[in-house]
């Protein structure tokens, strides 16, 4: 053995780690494929001061979340009002009436978001804006962000006053009788793909 080659091989796998964590380091996973078979959009509300819930079979949307970057990140969701499941055939179909979503005229709700911002712990604030029976106001949710394997999942709820987009009117606009205020809860599944920075 020369003199000096003892050396060469620790520093020779030394290089090869490094340009090992180079090359993954130039990887950057994005959740951007949502799942919808693994999401869920449901809401809870009171009539009659009863606890009342329920859930949307259809929806479908893009997500782009790059945990890195979660200022870049964007959501749209498509949720089809029809699809409501109220627990009760005679519920839905009264649901998806002119007093309430007028599905005929307003097939689909939709979510937007404008902003996300990181409140630390994985815990977010996202913002934008959510159109329902051809109104459409700005609205904040906190949300929750967490890794398994390739899947991110998000997370979280807000209070909707169904009074400021029309649901329920006539003879359902008496808040005595159905609650003003529906929680929507939401956790939303994507996958992730690996994608060059």
């Amino acid at each position: 053995m020369k003199p000096g080659t003892r050396h060469v091989a620790p520093f020779a796998g030394l290089a090869a780690l490094a340009a090992l964590l180079l090359s993954a380091g130039a990887q950057a996973i994005e959740f951007n494929q949502l799942l919808a078979d693994k999401s869920a959009v449901s809401f809870a509300y009171k009539q009659m001061n009863v606890p009342l819930d329920g859930g949307f079979k259809r929806f479908n949307g893009r997500i782009n979340f790059d945990p890195a970057k979660p200022a870049l990140a964007k959501a749209e969701i498509d949720i089809e009002l029809a699809s409501i499941d109220t627990g009760s055939e005679e519920g839905n179909d009264e649901v998806a009436g002119k007093l309430w979503f007028n599905t005929q005229q307003f097939p689909v709700a939709r979510f937007v978001s404008t902003s996300i911002k990181p409140l630390g712990n994985n815990r977010f604030e996202v913002a934008g804006r959510m159109s329902i029976k051809g109104r459409t106001l700005d609205t904040k949710t906190p949300a929750t962000f967490r890794q398994e394997g390739n899947l991110g999942m998000f997370e979280g709820s807000f209070v909707l006053k169904r009074g400021d987009y029309g649901i329920g009117e006539g003879m359902w606009a008496d808040y005595g009788t159905v609650a003003n205020e529906v929680q929507i809860k939401f956790r939303l599944v994507a996958a992730a793909a690996a994608s060059k920075k």
